[in-house]
């Protein structure tokens, strides 16, 4: 399947059109779309402008409510609990982390859990939030279960990512991984370009190995059994056990901490996902000399990318530095966009009554693309 690039602009204003035509004020939406175009400015695509097919099935099925605010339910000077109401994801993420910002500013540490929210793109995107104002930031979230428990054969958990970014020099720390092997929107992509799944993603409903991604996609959304695997794999060989767990230390941060729904329930209602968010900040202050840390935690960094390399390999890179140089390049030099996710745009824009043309003038996505149903 072909991709197109685009200038990262043009695509900032169309996903601002769309989350405007679909009813979102000015700042939600331009949270929203930062989101997203954050993702695809640091390559993942699984989680950028492919994601928005997502969002609007979320509002046609009422899951996502358009007019929803969040709403601080319990709260002490370091910790609160967020009613989301079923609004979008990142307009939730972005008002719970500067929740958790506020407090870290205040008392040195924030810890905030959400209940009741929905999908909010990239959990690193809210780390990031704190980092660039010299504090430490963690996010979490849970989702739909499509991650299966080592030794079962359904799936139980979501990928349940984390995320941890922390000020340094030249550039942050910043480390963003989901605790299964690959997230779905992977499988959506190697779903819209027809390729088999390289072994060792996924399993089917008897819980065997699979390399069927319209077959794994369909029993994660009927709740046939099977699904992707824990980091680690689907033994103890390789460690299955510790990304299963780590998957469940997102789920008490998220879920647990918030009396909300758990992973397993999750997009199992007519009118909610009830989906769930964890976020901290951390004042390096509270730990004596930020300057001092965040020099310490910079000089250490240097040491690992000078560290001896392994043969044939001419660069070791710390957490964040790829996706540093994936967005200067790509702010330079444009966004690819996968077909598939062309042909998404375009039935949004048919939907929601806006000129396709007037966005990316001259191009015409196939109408049937080998391999991919799409989807819508």
């Amino acid at each position: 399947m072909a991709y197109v690039t685009w200038r990262f602009d043009t695509l900032e204003r169309f996903c601002k059109d769309v989350f405007k035509a679909f009813g979102f004020n000015e700042k939600d939406g331009k949270d929203i779309s930062d989101v997203l175009l954050t993702s695809d400015l640091y390559g993942i695509e699984s989680h950028g402008m492919q994601r928005m097919v997502r969002y609007h099935k979320g509002i046609a099925k009422g899951q996502i409510h358009l007019d929803a605010k969040p709403e601080v339910v319990f709260e002490t000077p370091v910790s609160a609990v967020i009613d989301g109401h079923s609004g979008m994801g990142q307009v939730i993420g972005v008002f719970a982390m500067e929740k958790a910002i506020e407090k870290a500013q205040k008392a040195g540490i924030g810890v905030v859990t959400v209940r009741n929210s929905n999908h909010y793109g990239i959990a690193g995107y809210y780390a990031q939030m704190a980092a660039k104002r010299g504090l430490l930031g963690f996010s979490c979230t849970n989702s739909e279960a499509i991650m299966v428990p080592t030794f079962a054969r359904k799936a139980m958990i979501g990928s349940n990512p984390i995320a941890v970014a922390a000020p340094a020099d030249p550039h942050p720390f910043f480390f963003d991984a989901s605790t299964t092997v690959v997230t779905r929107g992977k499988l959506e992509m190697y779903n819209k370009m027809g390729k088999p799944l390289p072994e060792g993603w996924a399993l089917d409903e008897n819980g065997m190995p699979c390399r069927e991604a319209p077959r794994v996609l369909a029993n994660i959304v009927g709740k046939k059994g099977g699904g992707i695997v824990p980091l680690g794999g689907s033994d103890e060989t390789l460690g299955s056990h510790k990304g299963y767990g780590w998957g469940m230390v997102a789920e008490l941060f998220s879920s647990i901490l918030s009396l909300g729904v758990t992973s397993d329930q999750c997009c199992t209602f007519p009118d909610k996902t009830g989906i769930c968010h964890g976020f901290a900040a951390i004042d390096p202050a509270i730990f004596g000399d930020a300057e001092a840390i965040r020099k310490h935690f910079s000089e250490y960094l240097q040491r690992l990318r000078d560290a001896p390399r392994a043969i044939g390999q001419d660069r070791i890179y710390t957490h964040g530095e790829k996706e540093v140089a994936a967005a200067a390049d790509r702010r330079a030099n444009g966004v690819p966009v996968n077909d598939g996710t062309m042909v998404e745009l375009l039935d949004l824009c048919n939907y929601l009554k806006l000129d396709f043309a007037s966005y990316f003038p001259g191009y015409t996505p196939p109408s049937k693309l080998a391999g991919f149903e799409g989807n819508y």
